[in-house]
């Protein structure tokens, strides 16, 4: 299961130039995160660190991708589950449109979290019956 996930160093796509400023996650507080995580930029190449720059991702396990319309995560987060699917990985992957970034933990407040945790406990249902 992979909500909003964190697949690439780069902060260069669409999703981070139409949200990375207005949203609660910002690209500023990206970058913040990265120089934390990393020693040097060129550690963001590194398929460990960036998976979705990974040259092979055939046999990994079977995936949920859950991604928010107005995150800017959400690009690296599709482009992940496309691109395990190309390699032939079975992937369920669902776009929650009019949600931000955070909106998974916000069960209670939000009706789309609620969808959501039902989404994935659904999938994870089918892939354990």
């Amino acid at each position: 299961m992979l909500v909003y996930p964190v697949t690439d160093y780069g902060t260069e796509t669409a999703s981070y130039r139409a949200n990375g400023s207005d949203y609660f996650l910002t690209t500023d507080m990206m970058r913040w995160f990265w120089d934390h995580y990393v020693t040097s930029p060129a550690d963001g190449a590194n398929p460990l660190v960036s998976p979705l720059r990974a040259e092979d991702l055939a046999g990994l396990p079977a995936a949920t991708v859950l991604t928010a319309e107005f995150d800017p995560l959400r690009d690296e987060g599709e482009a992940y589950a496309e691109r395990l699917r190309a390699a032939g990985v079975a992937v369920s992957a669902k776009r929650y449109d009019g949600q931000l970034h955070g909106f998974w933990s916000m069960i209670g407040v939000m009706p789309a979290a609620k969808q959501a945790v039902a989404d994935v406990a659904a999938d994870l249902r089918s892939s354990l019956g």
